[in-house]
């Protein structure tokens, strides 16, 4: 499993930014796809997943202004997202996600990629 995350950078409050996700080495069709962000200083958290149906799921803090698709034929996943906010600053990592009770999502092969890091400043 290889996932090859872009599309980060500065950005001011409020403003917007849509990152990408490239994977390869599985059949990316058959898995649900998502996106996880790590802040400096705590822990990975989720953030959004689509499944192979294409319905979306989303972090309650997302409220929104997040946007997940993905591209079966180039093998994409992406995230929009829009009014971004101080807190949403991290590191993104896309990643073959699955969702068990009382574990919530979780990475399935537990491969991140070096993800791509979104600043956003007052």
């Amino acid at each position: 499993v290889q996932l090859q995350a872009s599309g980060g950078g500065l950005v001011q409050a409020g403003g917007s930014l849509s990152i990408s996700c490239v994977a390869s080495g599985f059949q990316f069709e058959n898995y649900v796809m998502g996106w996880f962000r790590q802040a400096p200083g705590r822990e990975r958290e989720f953030v959004s997943a689509i499944a192979v149906s294409g319905k979306e799921y989303y972090a309650g803090f997302v409220k929104g202004r997040f946007t997940i698709s993905r591209d079966i034929y180039d093998y994409m996943v992406h995230l929009q997202m829009n009014t971004l906010e101080l807190e949403d600053t991290a590191r993104y990592y896309c990643a073959v996600l699955d969702h068990a009770p009382g574990k919530g999502w979780f990475n399935k092969f537990d491969a991140w990629g070096q993800g791509t890091l979104v600043t956003v400043s007052s």
